[in-house]
């Protein structure tokens, strides 16, 4: 498929876009910051500028398209991962303005082209804990799409919003917009970090005990772009197991008292489910992290 994939440079993106090459797609990626990676074309595009966004998704991915004569060719799927990635980079009111504003131009963008297929980054932030003042608790384990979300930062607030715009759009236009509550994304490296983890559970109340694998995110993305015919939905893109070496009923009954348990979980299964994910797209993750920390 043809896909533009924006945010390619991002710490997600970098292997996301990887995954999707290797799979016989074309990538052409729209950020700020170039990203060297061969097969790889990118257009800088300041997203938050409709007219640049419009432009950026209505081109040519390289030179060699000039060939046919026939204009740039159709785009399949549009990914949207370009973002202020966090809190706390830029002022608040610049990281909402930022995401919020992007969202939409993509989103309105790609529906006015044609384009009916739309994958957008939420996040775990939107559970409302992540970037939560003080120490709140969960409303109830197990984390799934139909949870009321409720944060009260400007990152997380972004992509409440993000996740409207992407269902109003899907309704106006009858395009599939879906949209990935990712987990804290881990790279290979970062495994090293992962024994703290595990010596300090309270480090890990804020990501819910949850994670993705940047290349099982790659997997993620491509099952969303093959899926058809769901209209607007929402995700949780995570790993399947909790980052802990008890099970999960017994480390959640010694680490989240207060938080009521929703249903009979499985025995390792992350407090962010993937179920859906599982039973939807078909997502077998392929980078659990106890093949890389002992």
């Amino acid at each position: 498929m043809r896909i533009i994939f924006t945010g390619g440079t991002g710490k997600a993106g970098r292997h996301a876009v990887p995954y999707l090459l290797e799979r016989g797609h074309q990538v052409r990626n729209l950020d700020l910051v170039r990203f060297d990676h061969p097969g790889v074309q990118t257009l800088i595009t300041d997203l938050t500028d409709s007219g640049q966004t419009f432009n950026g998704l209505s081109m040519h991915f390289d030179s060699g398209g000039l060939a046919t004569g026939a204009g740039p060719a159709p785009v399949d799927a549009v990914v949207h991962f370009a973002a202020i990635p966090s809190l706390l980079l830029r002022p608040d009111n610049v990281t909402f303005a930022a995401n919020v504003i992007s969202t939409y131009n993509v989103i309105e963008a790609a529906t006015k082209l044609g384009i009916r297929k739309i994958i957008i980054a939420s996040s775990e932030t939107t559970y409302g804990v992540c970037f939560a003042e003080g120490d709140k608790d969960f409303k109830a384990f197990p984390l799934e799409e139909d949870y009321d979300v409720d944060p009260m930062d400007s990152y997380g607030l972004s992509k409440v919003v993000n996740e409207k715009t992407a269902r109003a759009f899907a309704m106006r236009s009858g395009a599939d917009i879906y949209a990935l509550r990712i987990g804290n994304v881990i790279e290979p490296h970062e495994y090293e970090r992962f024994p703290d983890f595990l010596a300090n559970p309270p480090s890990r109340k804020r990501n819910a005990w949850s994670y993705i694998d940047a290349r099982d995110l790659g997997q993620i993305v491509e099952l969303c772009v093959q899926k058809d015919g769901l209209g607007f939905q929402v995700f949780n893109a995570v790993n399947d197991e909790i980052t802990a070496n008890e099970p999960t009923a017994e480390f959640l009954r010694k680490w989240a008292p207060s938080t009521p348990v929703t249903r009979e979980m499985g025995r390792s299964e992350a407090p962010i489910s993937n179920r859906k994910i599982r039973e939807v797209l078909g997502f077998r993750e392929a980078h659990n992290w106890r093949q890389y920390v002992r």
